[in-house]
């Protein structure tokens, strides 16, 4: 038997329907740098997805490089961005904000998110220093949807996130790598509340059905000037962009995106039940694509000779953590035989 694979959600090439629309167009004469007709229509479609027209559009390649290129966007060279300690860009990006020069405030995380009390704290803190012109500037406020542990932000919890960044004149910046399977797994947050409550966002495509892609959405216009050009300074501007937005314009056609993210839902729970039916603990209640499991070592080591799974972390001296991630191309011949190993 072959190894059966769970340890991320990246690991397929994408939707057989994007390959045969690159196919068909393949020696077609593309204008460069994402100014086609392809990407104007991706726009168009995600904007009315979004519902709003007003939305400024562009495709990015992966998520660290959009997180870099966005927050540094968003920031002035004395602002900093503010985050979960778990969050994305505090760890798993290789410092990539921290070498734009910005700094990373960290809140503490709970189940992958930040709470509002505590945004609200550290801000009243700030603006109450009197000598808070010696400390870098709050300017962002960065959340992922779904968070690093498969979480995801209530409409309330938006709301309120908001409406404070509003009163202390923040930006607030959504990490969307798995965002169609956050808001399939959510039963009150949808695309158009993310556009709603965000300044800016990004949908995720690499982890849910393109070869590679990210959308980032601007739900202001001009929120970021020249933005264009920012991409460009970043090394994130591809010359056949065509390519980025012929996928997005595939994946939100026929409701596409969300019907593909579905699937990674549902084989993710099924996961789950079997090893809830097995006894076994689960570490964090993650309604999303990612599992996280309590292992005794020894029957981690024994699951591994079988399936391939992530490290999270310790759990203590004989159990660890482990994630499994199931994706929009998780088939249940793959979950049946996982189950079967449980």
């Amino acid at each position: 038997m072959s190894v059966l694979r769970f340890e991320s959600d990246y690991m397929e090439g994408c939707h057989p329907l994007i390959l045969e629309k690159m196919n068909k167009i393949n020696f077609e004469k593309m204008t460069g740098y994402g100014c086609d007709e392809i990407c104007e229509s991706a726009k168009e479609k995600i904007r009315k997805a979004c519902d709003c027209q007003k939305a400024e559009i562009y495709f990015l390649v992966g998520g660290t490089q959009t997180n870099a290129t966005v927050i540094d966007g968003l920031l002035k060279r004395y602002e900093t961005v503010i985050t979960a300690n778990t969050g994305h860009i505090t760890e798993h990006e290789a410092g990539a904000i921290e070498a734009k020069g910005h700094k990373v405030t960290m809140l503490p995380s709970h189940d992958g998110k930040i709470s509002c009390e505590d945004l609200l704290s550290y801000l009243k803190n700030y603006f109450a220093d009197e000598n808070n012109a010696h400390i870098v500037k709050p300017g962002v406020v960065y959340i992922s949807f779904p968070t690093e542990f498969g979480t995801i932000y209530s409409l309330d919890e938006l709301k309120s996130l908001r409406k404070i960044c509003d009163e202390y004149n923040l930006k607030l910046y959504a990490d969307g790598a798995r965002l169609g399977y956050g808001l399939c797994a959510s039963d009150e947050v949808t695309l158009k509340d993310i556009a709603k409550y965000c300044h800016a966002f990004y949908i995720g495509g690499t982890k849910v059905g393109a070869l590679f892609g990210e959308a980032v959405v601007f739900t202001e216009e001009n929120l970021i000037p020249h933005f264009f050009t920012l991409m460009k300074q970043n090394g994130a501007l591809l010359a056949k962009g065509w390519l980025l937005g012929l996928q997005f314009d595939v994946l939100f056609t026929d409701d596409l995106y969300f019907k593909i993210s579905r699937n990674a839902i549902k084989m993710a729970k099924q996961i789950e039940n079997a090893f809830v039916k097995k006894g076994y603990q689960i570490f964090m209640d993650s309604p999303t694509n990612q599992k996280f499991i309590v292992l005794e070592n020894s029957q981690m080591e024994e699951l591994k000779k079988s399936v391939t799974f992530s490290y999270w972390q310790k759990f203590d001296e004989n159990h660890t953590v482990v994630r499994f991630a199931t994706s929009w191309a998780t088939t249940q011949e793959q979950v049946d035989a996982l189950c079967k190993l449980i």
